[in-house]
């Protein structure tokens, strides 16, 4: 019996791409990871819509959804539990920054066995810290999921197990976001939620999260956000498309409690999220 496909680069199963590819070499792309429950990608119209942004932001010429999708359905079919993730680079050129106008754009999709996730993440909530890592600006950039994560790469670097995240702030002190996740903030009984107009990744839990807040009424906010904010808020948490929400209970030596705000767009969110919060 084969073994299953993990890997496909432009519809084959191999696990190799050019040495000239743009991806490789300058981190020219993007990417998406979804969780996968089921055989069945989650959230799929909301990544492709991200992707599919990204790939306009970057004058990349995106692959048509229909083979995304029947490439996706081809190593998903068997998972019950994975992660996918696809990467769309500009392709392979010649040396140098300037592309080129024929190019022909790389996809990769890539099936992974879910992550060790922090036991009871979801319900007791996890310890972050805060990275000296800056996060950069850039308008151009902000938003999308592009193929250059060296500022997160030295973030994550900045730790081990001792905390299951890091806060990262631009060069102002704000906060942005998580490492890999999106931050938000409960403020007198207001969400709060960083301004990602121009730095971090506008995260497709954090947009299912301020959509159900619209819904149920919950006041929110997208801002700025201070260090003195986040010592004074009454509630934390951080959302991702494989994580849900994770409660914070500890940023460093400042501890918090799980609140009701927290609770209550845990539960809001579910049916978005359909899969188990990860244990």
């Amino acid at each position: 019996m084969k073994p299953p496909i993990t890997v496909l680069i432009n519809g084959e199963a191999q696990d190799r791409v050019s040495v000239q590819d743009r991806g490789f070499q300058f981190g020219d792309g993007v990417f998406e990871t979804l969780a996968v429950s089921a055989g069945k990608p989650l959230l799929w119209e909301r990544h492709l819509q991200r992707l599919f942004e990204g790939c306009t932001r970057l004058h990349i010429d995106p692959p048509a959804e229909r083979v995304l999708l029947s490439e996706a359905e081809r190593l998903c079919v068997h998972a019950q539990r994975a992660v996918l993730k696809l990467v769309v680079t500009r392709g392979s050129s010649e040396r140098g920054y300037a592309p080129q106008d024929d190019g022909t754009p790389t996809r990769v999709l890539t099936l992974r066995p879910w992550p060790p996730f922090p036991e009871k993440a979801a319900q007791a909530g996890v310890a972050v810290c805060l990275c000296r890592t800056r996060i950069s600006r850039n308008p151009q950039l902000a938003g999308i999921k592009h193929l250059n994560r060296l500022e997160q790469v030295l973030a994550r670097a900045e730790w081990q197990k001792e905390f299951a995240e890091g806060l990262m702030s631009d060069d102002s002190g704000r906060l942005i976001e998580g490492t890999a996740s999106n931050l938000f903030v409960v403020s007198q009984g207001t969400l709060l939620t960083p301004d990602l107009s121009e730095s971090g990744v506008a995260g497709v839990m954090r947009a299912v999260v301020l959509e159900y807040a619209q819904a149920a009424s919950l006041p929110y906010k997208i801002t700025g956000i201070t260090r003195s904010q986040l010592d004074t808020a009454e509630e934390i948490f951080l959302s991702n498309s494989l994580i849900g929400i994770w409660p914070v209970r500890r940023v460093e030596s400042r501890v918090y409690e799980p609140g009701e705000v927290t609770r209550r767009v845990q539960r809001g969110t579910r049916e978005y999220y359909c899969l188990e919060e990860a244990d």
